[in-house]
């Protein structure tokens, strides 16, 4: 049997054009166990969108020991609302209270812009250096579409 072996490395893109986000977001989820596949609900949920480790209009909460703001909490689902989605035989868990954040990088080299996924180490290395505009080198995920890693340019 013959195997091929790919190896793709991965990019770097100097740049002192960037901004990043960090979207936080509150969502109350009900799990409800019937057999064989229990299966999640999600009921209200609040958004917030940090840009560059700005305190953003709406802020209730924050900042956090990530750096982060948050909105208000949206309203935890009623008896009721949790019992109108239940169906016979099944039983249901509390609510919970999940916290998430999605980030993301926009950066531009000349005339072109781009916005791909990140992770926090990223986002923070942005907030450290958008006030100053340092120049960064981002190094771009295996296929182009994240970014792994951000540093001050030398």
């Amino acid at each position: 049997m013959l195997t091929a072996l790919t190896l793709s490395s991965c990019s770097t893109v100097t740049t002192s054009e960037y901004e990043a986000t960090a979207l936080t977001t509150y969502t109350w989820r009900v799990q409800y166990i019937d057999e064989p596949s229990p299966q999640f609900e999600t009921f209200a949920s609040t958004y917030l969108l940090n840009r560059n480790g700005l305190k953003p209009e709406g802020a209730v909460t924050g900042p956090d020991d990530r750096g982060l703001w948050w909105a208000a909490l949206p309203p935890r689902p009623s008896v009721g609302e949790v019992e109108q989605r239940q169906k016979p035989q099944q039983q249901v868990s509390q609510p919970e209270l999940l916290k998430t954040v999605d980030y993301k990088i926009t950066y531009g080299v000349g005339s072109q812009r781009q916005t791909l996924p990140t992770n926090y180490d990223v986002y923070r290395e942005v907030v450290k250096a958008y006030p100053s505009r340092i120049p960064l080198e981002l190094t771009l995920g295996v296929n182009g579409d994240t970014v792994e890693k951000a540093e001050q340019a030398d």
